[in-house]
Parts: C-alpha cells; sequence; structure tokens
C-alpha cells in the first residue's frame, strides 16, 4: 500500500490543488509513482477519462503532473452545481441524479464504501498518494460523516499539511483558528503549517514565523511565494476569469456565464504574446473584440435567460453582424442556436429561444454523453478556412442532442458552422498548437496587423515546462526533508 499525505486548506482557493500537484511532480522527480486523490470535489471544470468516466479538471491536470493517466480513482465524487442549493452528483464517473444541498448532506455517507475502494485500489497502484482536502479543514457545520477532510485523513490514515493564504490577509487568523476549532484527535493529524501566497521579503516574515509555530504549537514547513506558473485552475475563484484586457495585439472575449464550466479550454491562448483573452460578465465591457468565445455551462437555459436579460445576447448579435468570429464550446454552442428544449427536467426543465446564430436545435435528455473524440475538420469556411481538413482531439461531456441544418464543422452533421459563427461539443479542441496558432493568425490577417512568428511550445510540452517550474518554486521553500519525514511516520507521533 502507498503512503499518503493530504493538503488541507484554511479555506477555499488557498493554493491546495496547485500544491498537490507541485508535490506530485516532485515526488515523479525523485523516483516515485505518485498519484492525487480527492474524495469530493465540487467543480463544473471536468474532465473524460480515457474509460468514458468524469472527474474533476484538477484532478486531471494533477495527474498529468504525476505523469500518470487519469483515472475515476483519482475523483470517485464529484458535485457540479445546477443551481445555489443544488448539485449534479457524480459517482464513480457516472451521473447519479441531481441532488438539493440537504438531500445530499444526508446521502454521502452511504458513499464512504465507494470512496474507500477507489483509495485503496489506487493505492495498491502507486508508491505515494497526495490527497486534496475541499473548502476549510475546520468546517463545523459539516464534521458529521465528513468524507473530505479530517474524516478523509482518518479514514486514510493520512498525516496533514495546513495551508493558509497570506496574500488575502489574516494568515495569523486563518491558520491558529483553524487549529483552535478542530478536536484534539484532528489537531494531532496535522503535522505541519503552509504559508502561501507569499509576496516581499521573506525576512520581515521571520517573526511571523515563529508566531505561528508558538501559538499553533506546529512546524512551518514552507513560505512558497506567489507563484507565476500557467496552470489550469478549475475553481471559480481563478484570478484568470478577472482579467482585463492587456495591451496585445489580439483581443479575445471570453463570455463569463453565470454557471460557466470548462473555461479551461480557453488556457491555449494565453500562451501567445499577440493574445489578450479576458472574461467578460457585463454587456458595457464586451466592445469590439477580434474573437468572441462562448464556454460550457451547467445550467443553459439559465445562461441563456441572463444573456437576454443583461444584454449581453444583444451585444454579441452585434459584434456577430459585424464580422467578428463567435465560436461556443458544448453550453456555448447551444446557446448560438434556435431553440434549447428541456422536456424532462434534466437541468430544471423549459423551453427557451436561443441566440438562433446558427440554425440548430437542441433537446436534452437523461443520458449524458462522456467519450474522448479525434477527428479531423471538414471544410470549414469563413475566417478559419485553413482549418479545413486539420486532425483535433478533446472530449464531451454533455446532456442534449443537437441537430443543425448548417455545414458539420466535423464529420457527419457533428458541429456547426454558419457564416463567421461555429460551434461543436468538444472540449479541448483548441489545446492542439497547429490549431490555436491557426486561429491566431488568422485573426492577426483579417486584423491587418503582423504576427510575431514566435511558435508557441506544443501544449503538451508547455505543460511539462509548467509543471517543472512549479515543482522547481515548491521545491525551493518546502521543507522537503521534513515532508518526507512526514510521509514516513504517517500519524505516529514524532
Amino acid at each position: 500500500m502507498a503512503k499518503s499525505i493530504m493538503i488541507q486548506g484554511t479555506m477555499s482557493n488557498v493554493g491546495k490543488s496547485l500544491l498537490t500537484a507541485a508535490l506530485c511532480r516532485i515526488f515523479k522527480q525523485d523516483g516515485y509513482s505518485a498519484a492525487p486523490f480527492k474524495s469530493q470535489n465540487m467543480a463544473l471544470n471536468s474532465y473524460i477519462t480515457n474509460d468514458g468516466l468524469e472527474i474533476g479538471r484538477a484532478q486531471a491536470m494533477q495527474a498529468e503532473a504525476a505523469g500518470i493517466e487519469p483515472s475515476v480513482l483519482m475523483n470517485p465524487i464529484l458535485l457540479k452545481p445546477t443551481t445555489d442549493v443544488g448539485s449534479q452528483v457524480i459517482v464513480n464517473g457516472i451521473a447519479r441524479g441531481n441532488f438539493s444541498a440537504t438531500e445530499y448532506f444526508r446521502y454521502k455517507k452511504e458513499l464512504i464504501p465507494d470512496i474507500r475502494t477507489a483509495f485503496n485500489t489506487l493505492s495498491k497502484q502507486h508508491d505515494i498518494i497526495v490527497i486534496e482536502g475541499a473548502g476549510s479543514a475546520a468546517e463545523l457545520n459539516l464534521n458529521t460523516d465528513d468524507i473530505v477532510n479530517m474524516g478523509m485523513a482518518a479514514l486514510a490514515k493520512a498525516p496533514v499539511l495546513l495551508v493558509g493564504d497570506i496574500d488575502r490577509g489574516g494568515v495569523f487568523a486563518q491558520l491558529i483558528g483553524t487549529l483552535m476549532l478542530l478536536e484534539a484527535d484532528q489537531q494531532k493529524m496535522i503535522k505541519g503549517l503552509v504559508v502561501n501566497k507569499f509576496r516581499g521579503d521573506l525576512s520581515l516574515f521571520r517573526s511571523g514565523i515563529e508566531i505561528l509555530e508558538q501559538r499553533g504549537g506546529k512546524p512551518v514547513i514552507g513560505v512558497l511565494p506567489y507563484m507565476q506558473c500557467d496552470i489550469e485552475d478549475e475553481d471559480s475563484l481563478s484570478e484568470k476569469l478577472r482579467k482585463t484586457a492587456a495591451d496585445a495585439k489580439i483581443d479575445i472575449a471570453v463570455i463569463h456565464l453565470p454557471r460557466i464550466s470548462n473555461f479551461t479550454d480557453f488556457d491555449v491562448f494565453s500562451q501567445y504574446p499577440d493574445v489578450s483573452i479576458r472574461y467578460v460578465k457585463k454587456a458595457s465591457f464586451l466592445g469590439t473584440p477580434d474573437f468572441i468565445l462562448l464556454p460550457g455551462t451547467k445550467s443553459t437555459i439559465h445562461d441563456m435567460k441572463w444573456l437576454r436579460e443583461s444584454g449581453m445576447e444583444a451585444a454579441i448579435r452585434e459584434c456577430a453582424c459585424k464580422g467578428i468570429p463567435v465560436f461556443g464550446i458544448c453550453g456555448g454552442y447551444q446557446i448560438l442556436g434556435e431553440e434549447i428544449s428541456d422536456p424532462l427536467g434534466t437541468e430544471g426543465g423549459g423551453t427557451i429561444r436561443g441566440m438562433a446564430l446558427l440554425p440548430a436545435k437542441t433537446i436534452f435528455s437523461p443520458e449524458k454523453t462522456r467519450t474522448r473524440t479525434s477527428g479531423c475538420f471538414r471544410t470549414i469556411h469563413g475566417i478559419f478556412s485553413e482549418l479545413s481538413d486539420t486532425e483535433f482531439e478533446g472530449y464531451e461531456i454533455h446532456m442534449g442532442i443537437t441537430k443543425s441544418s448548417a455545414s458539420p464543422l466535423y464529420a457527419e452533421q457533428e458541429g456547426a458552422q454558419h457564416n463567421n459563427i461555429y460551434g461543436c461539443y468538444i472540449h479541448g479542441i483548441f489545446d492542439q498548437s497547429h490549431i490555436s496558432e491557426t486561429i491566431v493568425k488568422a485573426l492577426c490577417r483579417k486584423k491587418g496587423v503582423v504576427y510575431s512568428g514566435s511558435r508557441v511550445p506544443d501544449r503538451h510540452v508547455y505543460k511539462e515546462q509548467q509543471f517543472d517550474l512549479l515543482a522547481d518554486t515548491v521545491r525551493a521553500n518546502l521543507n522537503l526533508e521534513r515532508v518526507y519525514q512526514i510521509l514516513e511516520q504517517g500519524l505516529m507521533t514524532p
């Protein structure tokens, strides 16, 4: 069985996912077979494994950092919020239905055997398991039958590193307060503290380290700097969602839908020095970008209503009339069509008129499509004609079936294109550098600006570089000798 270590946080977005990825990478570099594990993940960014099962995008990213194939064993429970008080519950990669928060709270203890089986199976396949918690380690109202923080640590017999975010302030209250709120047996499971997102001169924080160790009774095993690594982030608090326009030749606007999902589909464009990519929540901020992207959504009808009521639909249509290309992925593809219908209440029910930029209609059904996809573009019309016959790969996760009378984007009647409007269900379709570069070159040509010509590395190569940068930064600022000691000792009192 593998040795394990768990990363828990004082709150959401303190850096648990990145530190988990960093440790997976470091252990790989040091010659170990490591794997990530998160018993329960709440996220709208998801991924389809090679065997057609759905997991959180973060665990797929962490598996990449570890140099292994993503597996459903790494994330046995995925919650995809459908409303403010409900989620679709996915167990072992397959949806079990929509649950209210109250219903799920009563139900979750029944999932402990699934979690235990996934963790034990994964542990037999690897040397080290790096477990990630969720939210805060001290969610007192959720302690009963906890399956993701201290409950998971106890189940896995995993020592815990507690991470606080100094960038948002109050790191002393975060770390010491969290420790104080935990039960005595839970406090013993925490073997070290990590201060994350530090900016400035570390020598000025020496006294802070002493205070944390004295008041908290735990060693500070690392003060990690604010890192500038370009690594996929699945969290709704992601800083990339707050990006504004930068000084670049090409302005790409991603519509920030209320239930936005899989926004990592567009990360590849941030690699290009010629491109500024921004996420737009207000119609008044859309302006006249060079390219508009409509991302996926977990609630298509709800977000179509928002587009209409907010004035964003009118703003997008105005841009489309000016010849600005628009590309929708998954829910964004459905929104571009003429009608979206949910007769069985799969996502809440109802029928709504779409933006009618593509001659297409979508009907939701209870069955979810979950598949890896590869193929070739057909003859592409308009600005992106050079994509014709180009190979692509990606994955599909959607509940609806879309039928269109427009020219297909690929295969027979798959995807759609009409004038300067394009749509398909394939997540990750831009990740191949030959596709994203062709798009950027076409946008430069249309605008009459010179493409810089600096070829961007293949997406896989680029990710590998960023994982190594992340690992090098953490290695330089975390007491890895102490981390290995914690791994070796487990929950034994040092």
